[in-house]
């Protein structure tokens, strides 16, 4: 089972327009509402590529209701946190003359010291069911920064393989911390060094810099230019193949997705890495976030590439 914790989950509002007009009234062509937060992605594409997931995390209020009604697939049990505050909303304006979007991203509700107190219980409580965790995105009010990392060493003690895929403060902490997996961009890996990598060259010496830190894999994502991989195997350079993405939102989470699949199946890190690629792939040509079609998954899996760099 791949738990996932999403403590600043969402309901995530797509909305479909002809154009984006700022300052006049704008009629939505389309509408489309999904469980958002980083780590329902993630728990979405991980149940579409056949692995159970309790997905855990904080919701509050009738939006918390609302947006637990929305995680239909039965691969993915519900084990959030309640707590009073009223879970928030997150809208993406999508501009279908030009293929842009605006986000609008509400910061979401303080949450108690007791309320935190209360998930620190659950999520023990589920940890000895886990093969995996991925911890991902945002916190609201109330969580202090150093939460992922007590999350990452309660995991490290019950010895179960952790991912943390964040930015910021919440990145930087949790990195000394050592969790199993994390995914910095190639922005946020200059908040971790202290300095821009130049080149590809030295981006992989940093990438390995951070595994040899403590860091079991330690994957660098470069958009369309696909991600760096530095493991004890060595350093990888995965490249998906040339596409023309309909919507990148939610491929750096569909990408955690393919690790934690590949991870729970105990496979082969470079398995894991294509998993990973092609799914990220297969998530830019949907509309919606955390999805992926099928076909597309299959079609594009063996067309990632994967060279050994170091």
């Amino acid at each position: 089972m791949i738990l996932t914790v999403t403590l600043n989950a969402s309901i995530d509002k797509l909305y479909l327009l002809p154009s984006v007009q700022p300052e006049t009234v704008m009629r939505v062509q389309e509408a489309h509402n999904s469980a958002g937060g980083k780590g329902l992605n993630v728990s979405r594409v991980a149940a579409k590529l056949g692995e159970t997931v309790t997905a855990m995390g904080f919701t509050g209020g009738l939006n918390g209701q609302y947006l637990e009604s929305l995680i239909c697939q039965p691969e993915v049990r519900c084990a959030f946190t309640h707590v009073k505050g009223e879970t928030r909303c997150c809208i993406n304006c999508w501009d279908l003359s030009n293929g842009k979007s605006t986000e609008y991203l509400e910061p979401g509700a303080a949450v108690s010291v007791e309320e935190l107190s209360r998930f620190y219980k659950d999520f023990e409580a589920q940890l000895p069911n886990a093969g995996v965790v991925a911890i991902s995105g945002s916190v609201p009010k109330g969580v202090p920064a150093d939460a992922y990392c007590q999350l990452i060493r309660r995991c490290k003690a019950a010895d179960v393989p952790v991912m943390v895929d964040t930015s910021g403060e919440r990145l930087v902490a949790a990195a000394a911390e050592c969790p199993t997996f994390i995914k910095p961009n190639t922005d946020e890996i200059a908040q971790l060094l202290g300095y821009a990598p130049a080149d590809l060259e030295s981006l992989a010496a940093a990438a390995q810099s951070l595994h040899q830190k403590g860091t079991r894999y330690v994957v660098v994502s470069m958009g369309a230019e696909g991600a760096l991989l530095a493991c004890d195997e060595g350093t990888y350079l995965g490249k998906p193949p040339l596409i023309t993405p309909k919507n990148t939102v939610g491929c750096g989470d569909s990408m955690v997705a393919g690790f934690a699949v590949g991870f729970a199946r105990k496979q082969p890190v470079c398995d894991c890495f294509r998993m990973a690629l092609a799914v990220s792939a297969a998530n830019a040509l949907s509309l919606y976030t955390g999805d992926f079609c099928e076909a597309d998954y299959q079609r594009l899996y063996p067309e990632v590439t994967i060279q050994k760099i170091a």
